[in-house]
């Protein structure tokens, strides 16, 4: 059972570990990836290009959105001021909700070894070779931000009202 439940934790720490610089480029690609195509202008090309190795247009489209939940209670509250109040006092009431979260960390003086991340690499589909060449990269920029955060981690596992 202590040597299943270690081999549990091990795994779901080195997935933590490789999560955390995964989501981190991901968060920077995201942002980039927006700066990037909110600084191209295509004004001036009638809103289309098309060069040697890629293609870009621009297109508008009106769309009904609907109303975002703070602009649709205040129009409600507007329109009907007394049940307004009640609505706002319904929000405002807070309630207990419990939640389960699992802490997690690795004995001082221990370490998690490279096969250890490399079957978390293998199970999100890596070849080998390929989680062998992106190993070492991961693990520079997941010790990177490891000295930003405290060791200890945790995941919410459960949770109620």
């Amino acid at each position: 059972m202590a040597e299943n439940l270690e081999g549990q934790l091990i795994e779901l720490i080195a997935t933590d570990r490789t999560y955390i610089p995964i989501s981190s480029m991901d968060g920077k690609l995201k942002r980039q990836r927006t700066k990037l195509a909110k600084g191209i202008d295509l004004s001036g090309l009638r809103g289309k290009y098309s060069g040697e190795r890629v293609y870009a247009r621009t297109e508008t489209e009106d769309r009904m959105k609907a109303r975002g939940m703070s602009e649709g209670i205040e129009a409600f509250c507007e329109a009907y001021p007394r049940q307004g109040e009640i609505l706002r006092g319904l929000i405002a009431e807070q309630r207990v909700q419990s939640e389960t979260h699992l802490y997690f960390g690795v004995n001082e003086g221990s370490r998690l070894s490279a096969d250890d991340y490399m079957g978390v690499m293998l199970d999100l589909g890596f070849t080998e070779a390929t989680a062998k060449r992106l190993y070492p990269e991961l693990m520079d920029i997941s010790r990177n931000l490891s000295k930003k955060r405290d060791e200890e981690r945790s995941v919410l596992i459960g949770g109620s009202e």
